[in-house]
């Protein structure tokens, strides 16, 4: 017979929220924030925590840094720097379709790297459909290399991809951390799949020479559309990323870096303004961050938070540790192959979340934070390289594949796994050697 006493084992209690809680989000039936804020409520009413350790259970030095980079990113696309960079560079290359290719493959993998996935997805998806449909050609391999491209190449850096925010954060590891660590690997992942999509749309790609005169024709700098805000923004953008890097000898958290990046900026575009035009425009700002992702964010932290007071993500760990015998390298390599495998099938910003405390249980036993960091390399790798798996593994894949079929160009999930499986197997395995040869 069941137990009725184990309905009041937090444990218990808080696995069951929890698995709730996921079950809701896969489904997509009801907004994801209002589901982890709903799943937070239940672990506080049914004393699994305390109000008061739900609010310290969330990571606000990862709520700062969201918050503050959107708004940059807000402010930065007003002066039409992103479209601009699209344009110039198909320009660049005469507006030859491979050389188009290769060239918004590159892009897409560096802005990525400097902002998040979704808003360089969103800039840069409309652009290469105007100029595939100059070309008159299938838009289709630009826009599956950009998915790619935008998940490999927002694994390089701390900013990139909110799975190495959340770990940065956890770790409190740098900018440069993550660059000397991961860049290498994701620069060559981002190398073999460009040169791999040239290669096979060689003979796909190809054009008369009127359109490739009406792509020339076309006037990159009327995208400028505010060179003053340009130049401000560059430079703040630039002073952030140097904070960022120099963040443990100025000792300030990346969240504060990033915020103070925000007001500054906020205050360069507002400076001149009479005073209602100036707060309409901030207040213009404020409602293009992402709430409904920072309310994720925070409902997420406290329903993780509430498991891993109960004790259960530390028992998690220490049976992983059995299964891995105690060995790091098999840990790491379980690590890579688990996530990329699950965040191929579900967002990974969720898992990523649920395993930082696990991992962080298992650190003494596996011979402390420094011996475990291919493992945390590994759970970065995976879970980002594993959002290429299916068209649901990340969102700028769902954003990708809306703004496509907006256009009259719908990707197909099951069309899009004969691409997505083969690159994320790729990618997972030239990671797994990577990290093979730099830490063994």
């Amino acid at each position: 017979m069941f137990d009725l006493t184990l309905l009041t084992d937090p444990k218990v209690v808080a696995s069951m929220i929890m698995a709730a809680c996921y079950m809701v989000l896969f489904s997509e039936k009801v907004n994801r924030a209002v589901v982890t804020l709903m799943a937070a409520t239940f672990m506080i009413l049914s004393g699994v925590m305390t109000q008061s350790q739900a609010i310290a259970g969330i990571d606000f030095n990862t709520i700062s840094l969201l918050i503050g980079m959107m708004v940059i990113v807000s402010v930065t696309e007003r002066s039409g720097l992103f479209q601009f960079v699209a344009v110039l560079s198909a320009q660049k290359v005469r507006a030859n379709p491979i050389g188009i290719l290769i060239m918004l493959g590159i892009i897409t993998a560096v802005f990525s790297a400097f902002l998040d996935n979704v808003t360089t997805v969103l800039l840069i998806v409309p652009v290469s459909v105007q100029i595939a449909r100059k070309l008159e050609i299938d838009p289709y391999p630009y826009l599956i290399l950009e998915i790619f491209a935008s998940n490999i190449g927002g694994t390089a850096t701390l900013i990139g991809d909110p799975p190495n925010i959340l770990i940065g954060s956890a770790l409190n590891l740098s900018f440069t951390d993550f660059l000397v660590n991961l860049a290498p690997v994701v620069l060559t992942v981002v190398t073999v799949l460009i040169a791999g999509f040239a290669l096979i749309f060689r003979n796909a790609l190809k054009t008369s020479a009127k359109n490739k005169a009406a792509v020339m024709r076309m006037n990159a700098y009327a995208h400028l559309t505010d060179r003053v805000l340009l130049y401000k923004s560059l430079i703040v953008l630039g002073c952030v990323i140097v904070g960022f890097i120099m963040a443990e000898k100025i000792h300030l958290e990346n969240g504060v870096i990033a915020l103070c990046g925000a007001a500054v900026l906020l205050l360069l575009y507002t400076l001149n303004d009479a005073p209602f035009k100036r707060d309409d425009k901030t207040e213009e700002m404020f409602n293009l961050v992402d709430w409904t992702t920072i309310f994720f964010f925070c409902g997420l932290f406290m329903v993780v938070f509430g498991l891993e007071q109960t004790g259960v993500l530390e028992m998690l760990g220490q049976k992983f540790i059995s299964m891995t015998e105690g060995s790091i390298k098999r840990a790491t390599f379980a690590i890579l192959s688990i996530s990329a495998i699950v965040s191929a099938a579900i967002d990974n910003i969720p898992f990523v979340a649920t395993m930082i405390p696990i991992l962080k249980s298992m650190e003494s036993s596996l011979g402390g934070r420094e011996a475990m960091m291919p493992v945390w390399w590994a759970l970065s790798v995976g879970s980002c390289f594993g959002g290429n798996g299916s068209l649901i593994g990340a969102s700028a894949n769902v954003i990708v594949a809306g703004l496509a079929a907006r256009e009259g160009h719908p990707i197909r999930f099951l069309t899009f796994l004969l691409w997505s499986i083969p690159v994320m197997l790729l990618s997972v395995l030239v990671a797994g050697i990577y990290i093979y040869f730099k830490y063994w």
